[in-house]
């Protein structure tokens, strides 16, 4: 019965739901089809003919050249040309073109089902208390982020092949100044950072040994506390090599987002959601967050405002507020990096000069064409946080049993 009971039910069923339905019920298809995201079309080579004067077929002009090779003249026009881009909402049809919309689909439909896994797998626990059933969230979150951490890295990898621009050498230095400042961090004591990493140290040695000494083995221990560190501090590097042009990218929209909103309220919620790392990581920090709860300077006697338990069931759910406040800004953001073509247009307008059609086609339809690209930087950082978050509450402790 603890084999095959309501846990394996759920995964079979959401096994089938990704395998029958999100073809064709999608919501990472969603997020970007229904009709709220607008993009920009590139104008045909007959377009900018009539728009910079030429009122002639589009045909490419030819000269010969002094080794007897003929070769094709590419057309071009002014860069200060009157030029307008139509604005279109993103179909299921334009989608069929965009780089890496499989793996952005797939990444955000499974994150969806592995959601729902761990809500009903958690009323499932709060109703039952199973005993001797392993809880099946855990390998659906560990899926997750397996998933998320081959997104990033196929994205990464596509940096190091670019021969110029520098964006290799950007994704080295970032990840040698992450793994430097994880090691910086590692050092500091448990006081200022409340990592828990010598308590969760020394109960997975305790029990590496108990298992290893049943199995009739003697052993101080499966790792070192100094090796453990370094290899922590190699993942943390590894980390932000892969999170370095997500979070550049992310800067960016949030500035062009900026530039959209209105609405003071929206304004506060961008500015609320580009600040959300450091409101995460200042929930660790003992001398800001949880020194004033638990002993507040209030009065001759300290009472704290709330038990330990309680703040630190708090503390995964503003993660999880502030994780489901970034998503609920995705076409905000998505639409701002659309509107990179038609910002891309009023740039080059300032300029003197000519430009390419093939140049100035490419320009405006390359911002469209990797969308999808964009759209997993934004969202692959969430993921991983939020089941981290969710494998934390599941393995460390049980917020809603509070």
């Amino acid at each position: 019965m603890g084999v095959i009971g309501v846990q394996l039910v759920v995964t079979m069923v959401m096994a089938s739901v990704i395998q029958k339905i999100t073809p064709h019920y999608s919501f990472a298809r969603w997020l970007l089809c229904n009709g709220s995201l607008q993009w920009y079309q590139h104008p045909t080579e007959e377009q900018l003919q009539v728009l910079a004067g030429k009122q002639q077929k589009a045909k490419s002009k030819k000269e010969r050249k002094y080794n007897g090779h003929i070769e094709t003249k590419p057309l071009t026009v002014p860069k200060d040309i009157n030029l307008h881009l139509e604005a279109k909402s993103i179909t299921e049809m334009d989608t069929r073109v965009l780089h890496y919309f499989p793996e952005y689909q797939w990444l955000v439909d499974f994150t969806v089902c592995a959601t729902v896994v761990y809500v009903i797998t958690e009323v499932y626990y709060s109703l039952t208390n199973p005993r001797n059933e392993m809880n099946i969230s855990i390998v659906w979150s560990l899926l997750v982020l397996i998933f998320v951490f081959k997104v990033l890295f196929s994205l990464t990898t596509h940096y190091f092949k670019v021969e110029e621009g520098g964006e290799r050498s950007v994704c080295i230095t970032f990840g040698c100044f992450f793994f430097v400042k994880a090691m910086a961090i590692l050092i500091v004591t448990e006081n200022y950072l409340e990592f828990g990493l010598e308590t969760g140290f020394a109960n997975f040695s305790g029990g590496a040994v108990q298992f290893l000494e049943k199995q009739g083995l003697q052993s101080q221990g499966p790792v070192s506390k100094l090796t453990f560190k370094m290899s922590l501090a190699i993942l943390c590097g590894f980390i932000g090599a892969f999170l370095t042009f997500p979070g550049l990218r992310l800067a960016q929209m949030h500035l062009d987002a900026l530039n959209l909103a209105k609405e003071k309220l929206t304004q506060t919620l961008l500015h609320v959601n580009f600040l959300s790392p450091l409101i995460m990581v200042l929930l660790w920090v003992k001398p800001i967050t949880k020194d004033y709860i638990m002993n507040p300077p209030l009065g001759k006697e300290s009472i704290p405002l709330m038990s330990e338990s309680t703040y630190d069931s708090l503390r995964l759910w503003i993660i999880i507020a502030l994780c489901v406040l970034r998503l609920a800004l995705i076409r905000q953001h998505l639409q701002a990096y659309l509107n990179l073509a038609q910002k891309s247009i009023e740039q080059m307008k300032k300029e003197a000069g000519r430009i390419g059609t093939k140049d100035l086609q490419k320009m405006v339809a390359r911002v469209f064409y990797y969308l999808c690209v964009i759209a997993l930087q934004y969202v692959a950082p969430v993921i991983m946080l939020l089941h981290t978050t969710l494998l934390l509450k599941t393995l460390g402790l049980r917020p809603c049993s509070n």
